[in-house]
Parts: C-alpha cells; structure tokens; sequence
C-alpha cells in the first residue's frame, strides 16, 4: 500500500467516523456543538433587541454595529423587525428543539435502553444533515438585500406575504420558509428512529417501566413531532406555493405577493394559524418535556432517592403531551373566535396545570427529606423546577380568554414563555451538559467555575427576564421598534436599560461555560463509568462508550431509581446488578 493510498484511507476514516457518521454518539455531539454555536447566535440577536429599547435610536458599542447594521450602529426600524424575527427562529428551531431531541436524545436513548445504537443507523445521520440546508437557508436571509424575514417567528398571511416592501425581503422570507421546513423534515426523521428504537431495541428485562424518565419524556416527545410535524410542514409547502406561483390558500382575493405575482385569491389567513399553532403549541412541549425527564433523573441521583411516583410522572408527561393537541387555540384568543369556542380552548388549556402541578409536587417530593448533593448540575436542575414554577403560573393568566386579550400584545406574554422556554428549558440544558458531559468525553468539567456560572446566570436571567412581568402589566407593548413615542410609556426606559444590562452580563457569563466545556475535553479531571454513582444503563458502559456502546450485554434487574435500598450497603442499586441470592 502506497502512502497516498494510506491518506486516502485516513480521510476517508475520519469523514466517515466524525463527519458522515451513523454512531448515534458522535450525531449527538454535532448536534450539541451545532446548537450550541447557534445559541451564541441567538443571544447576540437578542443584545441588538435590548439595546435599542434602552437606548433608542443611538449608535451601539463597535461590536454591535459590526454585527446588526450599517451606517453609524443605529437599528432601523425595518431591522428591528428582523431581529426579533430571527432571534426567535433561531432559539426555538435551531437551539432549544435540536439541543433536546437531537443531541441529548441521539447521545442518551441507546446508552440508557441498554442498545448499541439507533434502529436506523443512516437515517439518523440524515437527520443531521438535513438541519444544515435549514441552517444556511436562515442564515443567508440575512445577507440577501432587505436584510431578512420580518415576520415574526409565526410567519402570519398576509403580512408574510407582502413583506417585499424593501428589494430582496421577499426572497429572505422565501428562505426563512424552506429553513425551517427542512427543520420539520429533520425532525420527523428523528422522531420514527426513537419511537422504533424505544420500542424494539431495549435490552433484555428493560420493560416499559423500568424505562428512566428521561427515555419517557423523549419518546412521548417524538410521538408528539411524528403527529404534529406533518401538519406545519404542509403548510410551509402552501405557503411557499403562495409565495412563489401565486396560489391562494391564505390570502384573501385582491392580494399581491412579492410586489409582481398575483395571488388566486379567496384564502383564509387564519387558516395558517390554525395549521401553524396545531404544530407549535405541541411544539411548545417539544421544547420542555425532555428537560423535565432529564430534570426527574439529575434530582434523583442527587437527592439519593427514587423519584417520588415514578408511575405518576409517566402519566402526567402523557396527559400534557395529549391535552396539549387540544389547546392550540388559545394563542388566537385576540383572533376574533367565537366565544364558546374561546371558551373550550381556555378549560382545556387550565386543565394542562394539572398534570403540571403533579410533575412539580413529585420533584418536591424526591428532594423533601434527601441526602441532596449541591453539585452544579443539581443547582441547575433545582432551578429549572423554580423557574417552572414561574412560568407555569404566568400561563394561567393567559389561559383566561379575557386577560389574554388585554396582555396578549404586551411584555407580560414575553416574560411567560422566557421563563417556561429559556429560564426553565436552558437551565435543564445546562444541567444535563455538566451532568453527561463526563460520560461523553470521560472527563469531568470543573465544578468551582460550574457554580459560579450557575450562580451568575441565575442572578442575570431573572434580573432580564422578571422585569418584563412589571412591563407587561402596565401595557409595555411587543414588537415595537419605539414604545417611548408614547407618553404612557416612557418612564420604563429606565426599567429596560436595567434589564439590557442583566442581558449584556448574562451573555458574557456564558464565556465562563465555553471556557469550561471546551478546556476541559483536554484538561478536565479523567473519571471513570460511573461517578456520579447512578443507576441507570448509561453510567455502566465505558466513558466514552466505544462502539457498540457497552463491553458486556447489559441484563436489566430493577427500575432505574433504587437509591437507598435496603438490599444493599452503598446507597446507590445499578439497573444492572443482580438481586441478592436467596442462599
């Protein structure tokens, strides 16, 4: 074998293995470093949204002129409109639903169900792959003339469909459309690998109830992605279709799109909201029911108990998941619905607080009366369940059909879905990275800088996000470029500079986390398979598992939770170990 040949072979290894590759570990991994990257996107989007509600019109620092305008560092108004267009695409289709369900759920189903991999090895690759024509899609609406969709994340007709008031506008919101599109067909993908693995490729004695939460948490997730998906991504191809070849499904007749195509007419535009919203308000659990599983099983390991009505949790992670095709509605209260209509939707949607409130006594319950561990990952996880808390109360005001109409379009709606999607969700995600980390690169992240970036974080996020309650209350409007031409509101400014500064403090925390995850792939302290002591399959394969996952067959003997059982002297009962032999 000639050198050459031998290069050849190394490139081809090395795409194969870290780049093209079919190991749901490594798919994992470019799916967190992926999200992780557009994370920084994200919030530096933000930034540009903060900075002109508390300085209006006025040149940003050179950081921020460099990244969000032309001349000067001014916002404009047309790009205000942008930024949070796209700060919201980005954080929901590209960070907190890829970083859940793609990362952690690729890295964690086979490890904790005792597989060696997911049933569809190369669809799974794909599903991968198929983010980065969504990525690029996004990402270059930016630089097309008009700079980008200014839609809103909701993408309303007719506004979506006019939107070519500036050159080029139109073609950003085309691409904004096939962006998150290829999201849908991504997850889709993603969703019939983990419901088929799940369900055929546990290892032997790994009953349904022997399942950790986390597991079930992902597969009634993907249950939710393979009924609702199709219903939004059939209606991005039918609002493409308006877009570009004049077809009608929710323009009403006399309408133009794109300033020369003439739409057919006769559509209905609250049809893209009752189409876009079936999927989004899933959607909205898409985004949180993971973290509540890998929340149930960081308590418990910490809290050294089992977790308090195992059974109980199942149930309620399977009521909100169904209770949660039947509420969409309650985002269109300002639509004009019909009031028995808006009523049905605001029962059923009060009545998701219940299976909610059962999900938050049963974590009280695990930590009440524990050997709690105050590790970072514990902070963290005992965070997410305050900060539910937070979120979840604010969402029964809007549940009312009456107080929603007065708060609907105000700062009020802004601090409820923050703390359910970003205080609560981010939390759990940061969790859960200080929580496997040593199991996916076998070494362990330094726990000093790990509670400071907690403790940082946590005074930051809810000095930014708190205040919106007292905006929203007094009628703070959303969307707006310029509340203050409003004598109403212009005794806030000093209220938003506050939050902008939290938010400027909060970004900058994080360099302590990118700091601290990429240091210690190299540097961090080697640890073995198991040191965190738990239970469940993951901790018992090799860090990190080589192919194939485990060097043994894993038998399951018990359920995942046995923390100070009697059958044996540590305080910890591996799914794994045997029970005690009756001689």
């Amino acid at each position: 074998m000639t050198s050459h040949d031998h290069h050849e072979m190394t490139v081809s290894s090395f795409v194969s293995t870290y780049v093209f590759s079919r190991d749901h570990k490594i798919i994992g991994l470019q799916f967190l470093f992926s999200t992780l990257l557009w994370f920084l996107v994200g919030g530096l989007l933000a930034l540009g949204i903060r900075w002109q509600l508390a300085y209006p019109w006025t040149d940003m620092p050179v950081i921020g002129s460099m990244l969000f305008s032309g001349e000067g560092g001014q916002i404009s108004p047309e790009f205000y409109t942008v930024l949070f267009t796209m700060h919201a695409t980005v954080m929901i289709f590209f960070v907190i639903i890829p970083v859940l369900a793609g990362a952690f759920g690729n890295y964690l189903i086979p490890l904790m169900i005792g597989a060696d991999d997911m049933a569809f090895p190369t669809l799974n690759m794909l599903s991968y792959w198929f983010m980065w024509p969504a990525f690029i899609c996004v990402g270059g609406s930016f630089f097309v003339p008009g700079h980008g969709a200014a839609s809103g994340w909701t993408s309303y007709p007719p506004l979506s469909d006019v939107t070519a008031a500036s050159p080029g506008s139109g073609t950003a919101q085309t691409l904004w459309l096939l962006g998150v599109t290829f999201v849908g067909i991504s997850s889709m993908m993603g969703s019939v690998n983990y419901m088929t693995t799940i369900i055929q490729m546990r290892a032997p004695g790994m009953t349904m109830f022997r399942m950790p939460l986390t597991i079930w948490s992902m597969f009634i997730t993907a249950i939710l992605q393979a009924f609702a998906l199709p219903v939004l991504t059939a209606a991005g191809f039918m609002q493409l279709a308006d877009r570009t070849i004049g077809t009608g499904f929710f323009l009403p007749e006399g309408n133009v799109i794109n300033n020369s195509v003439a739409a057919a007419g006769g559509g209905q535009p609250l049809l893209w909201q009752h189409l876009f919203w079936f999927y989004s308000h899933p959607a909205v659990y898409i985004m949180i029911l993971p973290a509540m599983g890998m929340v149930s099983d960081i308590l418990a390991c910490f809290a050294r108990k089992p977790v308090f009505g195992y059974k109980p949790m199942v149930y309620s992670i399977s009521a909100i998941a169904g209770l949660g095709f039947i509420v969409w509605g309650h985002h269109m209260f300002v639509s004009g619905m019909n009031p028995v209509l808006g009523m049905t939707f605001m029962v059923s949607t009060m009545m998701i607080a219940l299976p909610s409130a059962v999900k938050v006594f049963n974590w009280l319950g695990t930590v009440w009366g524990g050997k709690i561990q105050f590790t970072t990952p514990m902070l963290f996880a005992l965070s997410f369940v305050s900060m539910f808390i937070i979120g979840g109360l604010s969402g029964i005001f809007m549940a009312a059909t009456p107080v929603d109409i007065f708060i609907h379009d105000t700062y009020f709606i802004v601090a409820h879905f923050h703390y359910v999607l970003f205080a609560g969700t981010a939390m759990a995600v940061w969790g859960a990275i200080y929580f496997w980390y040593p199991k996916m690169f076998g070494r362990m992240m330094n726990e000093t800088l790990g509670k400071i970036h907690f403790f940082l974080t946590f005074i930051f996020l809810n000095g930014t996000f708190f205040t919106m309650h007292i905006l929203g209350t007094v009628g703070f409007p959303r969307r707006l470029a310029d509340p203050y031409h409003y004598e109403t509101f212009r005794h806030l400014l000093p209220m938003n500079q506050f939050m902008t500064w939290c938010a400027v403090a909060m970004v900058a925390t994080q360099v302590i986390f990118a700091w601290n995850f990429i240091y210690s792939i190299f540097f961090g302290k080697a640890v073995g398979r198991n040191p965190w002591h738990c239970n469940t399959l993951e901790w018992m394969a090799p860090s990190p598992p080589g192919h194939g996952n485990f060097d043994f067959q894993p038998i399951v003997y018990r359920g995942p939770y046995e923390y100070g059982s009697p059958e044996t002297d540590q305080d910890y009962y591996p799914q794994t170990q045997p029970p005690p032999s009756s001689a």
